[in-house]
């Protein structure tokens, strides 16, 4: 389902900024898959700790951002809207690239197994046309 069609992230995903880390979804399958995009802007409140003379963004938050289009994926239907999303095991996570402020960043999570109340999913974040980040993502969604 394209992007245009998707239901609005803020009607899905009980999160809220400053700790919401996707602005858009561009295309998704439910249940599935999600592609989303996050603007990676100077004024963010992190980049004022996360280094003030260089900032760069956290790895722990583009693998939040993963989790947030996993859980996207799997919440946009069947009912789950708002439930609240639990990271429950990171695997395998590697940071390749720096997500410095001016671009944008593009998350690609694609859910592999549901299982009872978890879902094992493996997220990447693409910055500037390259692989930033990589990892395998287990999270819960409670009630």
């Amino acid at each position: 389902m394209s992007g245009d069609k998707a239901p609005r992230i803020k009607e899905v995903l009980p999160h809220r900024e400053p700790f919401l880390f996707i602005d858009r979804v561009i295309d998704f399958k439910e249940g599935e898959w999600a592609v989303c995009e996050f603007d990676v802007s100077e004024g963010k409140e992190f980049f004022k700790g996360h280094f003030p003379k260089t900032p760069i963004m956290p790895g722990v938050l583009m693998l939040e951002a993963m989790a947030q289009a996993g859980g996207y994926a799997v919440m946009a239907g069947g009912g789950q809207a708002g439930r609240l999303g639990f990271l429950a095991a990171i695997d395998r996570a590697r940071f390749r690239k720096k997500v410095t402020p001016g671009g944008v960043m593009k998350v690609e999570t694609i859910i592999e197994k549901v299982f009872g109340p978890f879902a094992k999913a493996k997220g990447k974040v693409f910055y500037e046309g390259e692989l930033a980040a990589e990892a395998e993502i287990t999270f819960a969604i409670g009630k």
